[in-house]
């Protein structure tokens, strides 16, 4: 029988290699200014196609008149209007978005109406955006769907557009900044974004013989084609992770797709506990999961290993032992530091990883618990992920 130092030597080489892997060998995820959008700039195609904004809100009244005033002031040269669909709102949203269209003398090119009643088997935004989508006068060539607390520079929409053009995507989704005022948002939301990457790599999501798909619902141009050929949104209807749902569908179609990151577009919702972030997070960890008790504990587990381990290692008294944390905690610190940087925090925060993992695992099993009671997916007063 292997005796526990042995054991001990064979769990921190593991972790060691667990992070050779992922720095060297997982699709340069961590590399963040490798896909910052904001400096690139497509050349400007010649004829600039006809593109409707869509825009489901509910219950954003504190957030839907900065999200219509800058869409309001978009430069873009071609034909653009916005629809906001006011999805069952309780708070005055589609008034306030009326308010803020008629302010940025844009009423002509802002529509706001109600989302039809929900129906059965869809998920509330994604049902709004359908009726967005359905209630568009004109046949554009690109929807660009928007969340309702973001707000974007005037020339978002332009060099959306012209990269789309130009590389001949079907898909082209911006992750905008995150809000990181509060010392809670400081400590886990870099971390969300360093976590996406690391499931959907940017590298493998823009390479169309791999499998991997994801994008960033908040910011996504759609050419009008594309959701045509997958059916429209009725064929990722039940999908809590609509983005990426959306993303899968439209490669499996055959179509290109890419993401990119911006500072030039930015979150307006704040969190300021941790509480708020944790049931942020737990809204669709479980169903990242597929549901899957089994996976849940590989979850868990993989966390532990992953980002855990490198620290327990690096405090073992073995002499074998903890140089080989140490080098697998600075891998992971390096790996992070990127990110860190990008939301112009102190370095120091690279080294709080751990710490987060642990914060991510708790919310995790929360989403997994919420699942089993009935109260999946939790949001604006939906739960949508029902047992």
């Amino acid at each position: 029988m292997p005796s526990s130092a042995s054991i001990e030597l064979a769990v921190a080489v593991l972790v060691f290699l667990i992070w050779l892997m992922l720095t060297f060998f997982w699709g340069g995820f961590w590399q963040v200014w490798r896909f910052d959008a904001d400096r690139d700039a497509p050349e400007k195609p010649r004829d600039w196609p006809r593109v409707v904004a869509v825009v489901p809100a509910r219950n954003e009244a504190d957030t839907i008149r900065e999200t219509v005033a800058s869409l309001a002031r978009q430069d873009y040269r071609g034909e653009f209007s916005v629809i906001v669909v006011d999805d069952h709102s309780e708070d005055g949203t589609a008034e306030a978005a009326r308010r803020a269209a008629s302010e940025a003398n844009a009423a002509s090119r802002v529509r706001v109406m109600a989302a039809p009643p929900l129906a059965q088997g869809w998920i509330g935004k994604l049902w709004a955006l359908q009726a967005g989508v359905e209630a568009a006068n004109s046949a554009p060539e690109f929807f660009w769907f928007v969340d309702a607390d973001e707000v974007h520079e005037p020339d978002t929409l332009s060099r959306l557009v012209a990269r789309g053009q130009r590389d001949k995507l079907d898909l082209a989704s911006l992750m905008v900044l995150l809000h990181a005022g509060s010392f809670a948002e400081r400590l886990i939301l870099p971390a969300f974004l360093y976590f996406f990457l690391m499931l959907y790599p940017m590298d493998w999501i823009a390479e169309p013989s791999a499998r991997t798909a994801g994008a960033a619902g908040g910011c996504i141009l759609l050419r009008r084609a594309a959701l045509e050929r997958i059916g429209g949104f009725g064929a990722i209807r039940g999908e809590v992770i609509d983005d990426c749902a959306l993303a899968r569908a439209v490669k499996r179609a055959g179509g290109r797709i890419w993401m990119g990151l911006t500072r030039a577009s930015r979150s307006l919702r704040s969190y300021e506990t941790l509480d708020e972030i944790r049931d942020m997070i737990a809204r669709t960890a479980f169903t990242q999961l597929r549901y899957s008790a089994l996976r849940l504990a590989g979850a868990l587990l993989g966390l532990l290993v992953t980002f855990v381990f490198p620290v327990v290692l690096t405090l073992s008294p073995a002499q074998r032992i903890w140089p080989i944390g140490l080098l697998a905690w600075c891998l992971m610190s390096a790996t992070f530091l990127p990110t860190v940087v990008f939301y112009g925090l102190s370095p120091l925060y690279a080294l709080t990883l751990p710490v987060t993992a642990l914060f991510y695992a708790q919310a995790t099993v929360l989403s997994a618990v919420r699942y089993w009671l009935g109260r999946g997916g939790q949001w604006k007063g939906r739960a949508q992920a029902q047992r």
